[in-house]
């Protein structure tokens, strides 16, 4: 009786493009909107209260949405940004998540 070898034959994995990898590490984004309603020194209570920001990152943020009309708060992955925005509504602000261009 001769020994014969049941090895799976090797499969060859596809590897995808770079292009890809880099579009999948990009980060998502927590942008927080100005509005008509909420007073500065709320807004940047959020801030702190949210993510922990000291008063000086708050504030500034706070001012970019005040003059820019927008601000970045947060990057990380989809799932955490969403789970910030849907914070940040809690509180009242106007925010979204957007993908990092």
């Amino acid at each position: 009786m001769s020994a014969m070898s049941t090895a799976p034959a090797p499969v060859e994995l596809e590897r995808p493009d770079v292009e890809e990898e880099t579009r999948a590490d990009r980060p998502w984004l927590a942008i927080v909107w100005n509005d008509p309603i909420n007073l500065m020194s709320y807004v940047t209570y959020v801030f702190q209260a949210v993510f922990g920001y000291g008063k000086p990152k708050a504030e500034k943020l706070m001012l970019d949405v005040h003059h820019k009309g927008r601000a970045v708060v947060a990057k990380g992955t989809r799932e955490e940004m969403e789970r910030d925005v849907e914070i940040l509504h809690s509180y009242g602000l106007w925010a979204t998540v957007k993908r990092d261009d």
